[in-house]
């Protein structure tokens, strides 16, 4: 027969492992397409991570996966996370294009201007009414943008739209290309991390991507101007998800949901903005103190490039309304609450 104090050990261990279970009930698997020590990961990624892991009390623990670490391609990223392949994931919309043509609104030029708080709050005001049905499968945690699309050239100093005439510009996205194409030039579609090779080949003569990526790429020794609007003003941006797959958030405790959400809504893409605005503010000093020339055009010459834009909100709106989606009130939404969120 066993001693009491054996029985006494025994039942202590066993109370130790559930409680060592039940401090840590769900592992999570974030996949995304940077790398390890890029600002993505570092300055949002983790903070956000670690911040519902707090709030579950360590009932959660979310592992994150850079590099595509998991296999596949960027294109892959949103198909994973909806089949259950991953549990999260980080990516951007337009790397599957087609797929969220409600959001891509906030891509066009000057609907995002230089406020990322604003457009960020926009999307996240629009989300239940107006985007919602394109996220099928997912939870989406938030939506996002970065500082938007600023002009990164080799060699070519840029100041009106004719200066882009012919060129070849890297885009992120269809409606990216829509802008090169507006703009004269050629759109060449390529992840974030194929562009420094594409730049070293001659493959683009620029590339249409904020300051953030500059010192992650060494842009800085790639290129000689950086090239945005008045008051920072830029050529549209990127729309960004954070997303878990639906069977997997409807599988979690109410308690743990309520840790995602309340570590993902108003406050957090908030902070969110302040984080991208001040990784794009490093990116652009790091090329000025390479002896990059960093050139900000005046409001007459920003207002060129918004004439010359202007027919591609046209042509999005056209094209979505064959689709069923009245993008005429996508826009029209998208820039009432984009003001409306700039002026508070």
């Amino acid at each position: 027969m066993r001693s009491f104090k054996t029985l006494l050990l025994a039942g202590l261990a066993t109370t130790a492992l559930s409680a060592s279970a039940l401090a840590q009930e769900v592992t999570l698997k974030l996949h995304h397409f940077l790398g390890p020590k890029s600002p993505a990961q570092t300055q949002m990624l983790e903070p956000w991570a670690k911040s519902i892991e707090e709030a579950s009390g360590g009932k959660v623990k979310i592992e994150i996966y850079p590099s595509m670490s998991l296999g596949g391609a960027p294109p892959e990223l949103v198909s994973q996370v909806r089949d259950g392949v991953v549990d999260l994931v980080w990516t951007v919309n337009g790397y599957t294009p087609g797929l969220f043509p409600r959001t891509e609104v906030f891509e066009l030029p000057f609907i995002h201007t230089n406020d990322i708080r604003a457009t960020n709050l926009a999307m996240r005001a629009m989300f239940d009414e107006y985007l919602a049905p394109e996220y099928k499968g997912v939870k989406v945690m938030f939506l996002h943008t970065h500082a938007g699309q600023a002009i990164q050239m080799a060699k070519a100093e840029v100041r009106k739209p004719a200066d882009l005439a012919g060129k070849k510009m890297r885009i992120p996205t269809r409606t990216g290309a829509w802008v090169i194409e507006a703009l004269g030039a050629a759109p060449a579609a390529m992840p974030v991390p194929d562009i420094p090779q594409a730049f070293s080949k001659g493959v683009v003569d620029g590339a249409l991507i904020p300051w953030e990526i500059i010192p992650a790429l060494k842009l800085q020794d790639q290129t000689d101007y950086q090239i945005e609007g008045v008051d920072k003003t830029r050529l549209g941006t990127t729309t960004f998800q954070v997303s878990m797959n639906l069977d997997k958030w409807n599988s979690l405790p109410e308690d743990i949901q309520k840790a995602f959400l309340d570590n993902s809504g108003e406050e957090w893409v908030v902070k969110a903005a302040e984080i991208w605005r001040q990784i794009d503010e490093n990116g652009i000093k790091v090329a000025t103190d390479a002896g990059n020339k960093h050139i900000q055009l005046t409001q007459e010459e920003t207002d060129a490039f918004k004439t010359v834009l202007e027919p591609v909100v046209d042509r999005w709106v056209k094209e979505v309304d064959g689709k069923g989606i009245d993008g005429a009130a996508l826009v029209a939404k998208a820039r009432e609450l984009v003001a409306a969120n700039s002026a508070k």
